[in-house]
């Protein structure tokens, strides 16, 4: 009489060496969440993932996570490289983000946009915990302030990208004294910030050869003479924004037109012609060579 083979369960894996690292890190973590729920060896393992995880992205959860479960979910976790929690306002404040911040050392990656009931104890916290720090984004945050922000400057100097969109308590002394000690900036949004001159923007140029990506849109002070010296000093530069920037003329741009850098102003000959196609409704020939 012959058995018939008997069928393994899922749990009977090994959690550390297959489940976590090859199957859980597949699912989405709204699944994993209700997977909790099917049994305490469930419960346990999932549990086990979350102390696991190298990224949490708040989108995956839903748009309002309740405080006790975000700090619940990440209460064991401290191998986080990657943190994303955009536009958590509803619900992010200092006391649940700085346990997290504070038992993750190894975070390059932190994702804050729009978190507007954080404060400036938060940058601080992050400046202090995460040496390893490359990429942050604090666009709409306005509590940044000059301190916490110079903190930052401090601490991670292997900073490549930073979103300080809308942080209009910054000024060119803070944006300053940022580059002279993150000199490997790669990526800058001072976005909408009239605060921002000419001085940031030298300074940035002379101190981040490395620069690739700068977005100065709505930087309402920022004219010509910073345009120069940003198409002077920084030969990578691959993209710039300077839309509603009124003091920028072509004159300046054309610099970095000629080497290819993109750019979100059109030419004024042909911003001219879109105007006057949108008038008569046609383009007209012209003869450039007139």
């Amino acid at each position: 009489m012959s058995l018939a083979p008997s069928r393994g369960c899922l749990l009977d894996l090994p959690w550390e060496d297959i489940l976590v690292p090859h199957v859980l890190c597949h699912l989405p973590l709204q699944q994993l969440l209700s997977l909790q729920r099917v049994s305490k060896s469930f419960q346990s393992l999932i549990q086990l993932y979350l102390a696991n995880m190298r990224c949490f992205d708040s989108t995956q959860v839903g748009p309002a996570i309740p405080r006790a479960a975000f700090v619940n979910l990440l209460k064991d976790n401290e191998v986080l490289q990657q943190l994303a929690l955009q536009n958590c306002s509803d619900w992010l404040m200092d006391r649940e983000l700085l346990p997290v911040i504070g038992q993750n050392h190894h975070l390059h990656q932190i994702q804050l946009k729009g978190c507007a009931q954080l404060s400036r104890h938060a940058l601080v916290a992050i400046s202090l915990s995460c040496p390893r720090l490359r990429q942050l984004s604090l666009a709409h945050c306005e509590w940044v302030d000059s301190l916490s922000l110079r903190s930052l400057a401090d601490h991670c100097k292997a900073l490549e990208a930073v979103d300080l969109t809308a942080c209009r308590q910054l000024k060119d002394e803070a944006i300053c004294y940022l580059a002279q000690k993150c000199a490997g900036l790669k990526s800058l949004s001072l976005a909408v910030n009239a605060n921002v001159g000419d001085v940031a923007v030298e300074e940035v140029a002379k101190c981040c050869p490395e620069l690739e990506h700068l977005d100065l849109t709505g930087c309402l002070r920022v004219k010509n003479d910073s345009i120069r010296v940003l198409a002077e000093y920084c030969p990578k530069l691959r993209s710039l924004k300077v839309k509603h920037c009124h003091n920028v003329a072509e004159s300046s741009l054309s610099i970095l037109r000629s080497r290819g850098v993109e750019l979100d102003v059109e030419p004024p000959l042909q911003r001219a012609l879109v105007l006057l196609q949108d008038v008569v409704g046609f383009a007209p020939f012209i003869n450039l060579q007139i």
